[in-house]
């Protein structure tokens, strides 16, 4: 079995792995167990959740919708009526059974509720197993600006099942993938030139890739766990990523992007804007851009749409005194944070997309 020890969050994966959840189960003894999905996840990850779980107590199933729309303080506050009306108590547990959505949303609820009951994640996304599964990062979103509210408070385990992954369409798989390739470009190129052989038919190989993938995130939110220097480093690619991704979920005309493909355009605008600000090898930067390119499609973006999404900066966490930080990087695995860049720059690092061809 593959297994990080912490304090609390500590993450279990595959063999062997749901007997420690039942140990967990059987060591807290909780009063009531409550188990959160969205309407994919009980269709789709429920039914082997409770084949392998083996439940010995009674259990409460709670639905929210899918998608990232519906993470918001409404969905919360359902959730928070429902726990009330069935008695939880501060002894209860919360599963959150499903992708980022279901643990953010779900960690934050617990975290908050009667100032705080036990919650276990079990992540069903790649994206959220290797992005949701460390770090402690629970909150929603306040409109369309992403995740605004909440809370860092680990989870008291947290279980990786890739059996789910078989239950995920392709635009998830690729996705959750762009959270690989990012710590790929903040950790190593070693990293970064393995994680390419990434398959999700190759189950082996897979488990090892995500697994490494969790040990980096580890690493960096372990050695920063409030995200004071280091951890800021997790953000590559998020700043304007993050705004693109709210800005197309705003306006209709777009098309609405998944975390990860908004993440990759990010990324690709990130590298230009390290290749421009802090001298990143424009021959590895084109390199690495075509990867991105050949496994995310092209979006469109005007002059009002990047002026639109310009605006959005001025709400990312990572700001400070009235400033917009970046994170860049000089070179693979050799980052620089709070990084301040001219918006002609951004506009420069639009129009380098927008002329970016596949080969």
């Amino acid at each position: 079995m593959r297994e990080l020890i912490k304090e609390r969050g500590s993450v279990y994966c595959n063999a062997g792995a749901w007997e420690k959840f039942k140990a967990q189960l059987e060591t807290i003894q909780p009063s009531k167990l409550f188990v959160l999905t969205d309407s994919n996840t009980r269709k789709n990850c429920l039914p082997h959740f409770l084949q392998n779980a083996s439940l010995s107590i009674h259990h409460e199933i709670i639905e929210i919708p899918a998608g990232e729309i519906h993470k918001n303080i409404n969905t919360c506050e359902k959730v928070w009526n429902i726990l009330s009306s069935k008695g939880a108590d501060r002894n209860s547990l919360l599963i959150n059974l499903g992708g980022g959505v279901v643990t953010d949303l779900g960690g934050f609820v617990a975290s908050t509720f009667k100032r705080g009951i036990e919650f276990i994640n079990i992540p069903t996304s790649l994206l959220a197993m290797v992005d949701a599964s460390v770090g402690g990062k629970n909150g929603v979103d306040l409109g369309m600006l992403k995740n605004q509210i909440g809370v860092i408070r680990n989870p008291l385990c947290v279980l990786v099942d890739t059996h789910f992954l078989q239950t995920l369409p392709a635009n998830q798989i690729t996705s959750g993938f762009a959270e690989m390739l990012k710590h790929g470009l903040i950790h190593s190129q070693a990293y970064w030139n393995s994680v390419q052989s990434f398959s999700i038919t190759d189950i082996n190989k897979a488990e090892q890739l995500i697994w490494e993938s969790i040990e980096i995130k580890n690493s960096v939110v372990t050695e920063d766990p409030t995200e004071k220097g280091i951890r800021k480093t997790l953000n590559y690619g998020h700043t304007l990523g993050h705004a693109i991704e709210s800005y197309c979920l705003e306006h209709k005309h777009k098309n609405s992007l998944l975390h990860g493909e908004a993440i990759a355009i990010g990324m690709i605008l990130a590298n230009y804007i390290s290749f421009r600000i802090l001298g990143f090898p424009e021959e590895k930067m084109e390199q690495i851009n075509q990867q991105l390119i050949g496994y995310y499609s092209k979006e469109e973006f005007n002059e009002e749409d990047i002026k639109a999404i310009i605006e959005l900066l001025v709400y990312d966490k990572k700001n400070s005194h009235g400033k917009v930080y970046f994170v860049l990087l000089q070179d693979i695995g050799l980052h620089k944070v709070d990084c301040e860049v001219p918006n002609d720059i951004i506009f420069e690092a639009f129009e380098f997309y927008k002329n970016l061809k596949s080969a």
